[in-house]
């Protein structure tokens, strides 16, 4: 086998774990891929040059991967990939001016047993009392409990 080849088998086997490592977390098959590939390019280095060119080959491989992973872990790509968007939605903020046992409502969704609701001109999820209601149903609120609104069918 050519050095052209094991060449090509190792940094294909690299690409593989680098892609493992930074896209697809986990055990892959993209690493198992890689990590098949390097070993059958240093074993046709040791099998068809000697132990001397499999010995360097084993050594390159090691510094290369250091060397890639420095790279890829250094670089400003993987910041432009990464997700940088903060979560600023919020639970159900129950006021207790705005919403009280007793009030009324419609079911905008079909609560079984949770749902989204109507009440008092807002729009709150809300949960029935194990009751599956239909959409559109006219809803009463039986129990507020921090920010958890309890219904029944009205």
């Amino acid at each position: 086998m050519t050095w052209t080849i094991i060449s090509v088998l190792i940094l294909i086997g690299f690409l593989f774990l680098l892609l493992e490592i930074l896209v697809l977390p986990g055990t892959n098959i993209a690493g198992i891929i890689g990590f098949i590939l390097i070993a059958i390019g240093i074993y046709q280095a040791y099998a068809s040059y000697g132990t001397l060119a499999g010995s360097l080959t084993l050594g390159g491989s090691v510094i290369l991967s250091v060397i890639f992973l420095y790279i890829a872990l250094k670089s400003n790509t993987w910041n432009k990939a990464s997700l940088k968007k903060n979560i600023d939605s919020k639970v159900n903020l129950v006021d207790l001016n705005k919403i009280k046992v007793g009030d009324t409502g419609k079911a905008i969704s079909r609560l079984a047993p949770m749902g989204k609701a109507y009440l008092n001109g807002e729009y709150y999820e809300v949960r029935s009392n194990g009751e599956l209601i239909d959409e559109g149903s006219e809803i009463e609120v039986i129990k507020i409990n921090v920010n958890k609104i309890t219904v029944k069918l009205k």
